[in-house]
């Protein structure tokens, strides 16, 4: 586990897992991991419980499938889920643990492929994507996903990433 500091002197343990897949293909892949969920939990200032946990799992589309047609009813592997943990009861003294993210090494590599992006910059999307649905963000309907994706490009911005809702053929 890496604890990495966040605002005032409350710190975020970003903990990733490379469970399955060939993640070596994703260069710095757990690095990027780590910046993006603390990225996204800074750009959420006040609504993060600080100190604070999240879980990241790298693994493959075998084991994603399960999870999602396990979890969601849909047999088929999927980019990214997230899955938000039940706050801890009052007067427990350790850091709130936010929930889990699991990522697909095999889905998230074709679509990076297909829209043009390179494939550490499509999983720091990924991972800002999912950190922000343990905050309770979400893209239901078109206002949410409006918020969503704004704050996703900002928090992308500020690492160094374009656009990643803006694909080669849009200039």
């Amino acid at each position: 586990m890496s604890a990495l500091p966040a605002p005032g002197a409350e710190a975020a343990a970003i903990d990733v897992m490379a469970e399955a897949g060939d993640w070596s293909r994703v260069p710095d892949a757990e690095e990027v991991t780590r910046r993006a969920a603390l990225a996204a939990l800074k750009a959420c200032g006040d609504e993060v419980p600080w100190p604070c946990e999240v879980a990241v799992t790298l693994t493959d589309d075998a084991a994603i499938r399960v999870l999602n047609r396990d979890w969601r009813a849909m047999d088929k592997p999927t980019n990214v889920l997230s899955f938000p943990q039940a706050d801890l009861p009052e007067g427990v003294d350790a850091p709130q643990p936010l929930g889990d993210i699991i990522v697909a090494i095999e889905t998230l590599e074709a679509e990076a492929v297909a829209e043009g992006k390179a494939p550490a910059h499509h999983l720091a999307h990924l991972v800002v994507h999912g950190t922000l649905h343990l905050m309770g963000y979400d893209h239901l309907d078109d206002d949410e996903a409006e918020e969503m994706e704004a704050l996703e490009r900002r928090i992308l911005a500020g690492l160094g990433i374009d656009d990643p809702y803006r694909l080669p053929q849009d200039g």
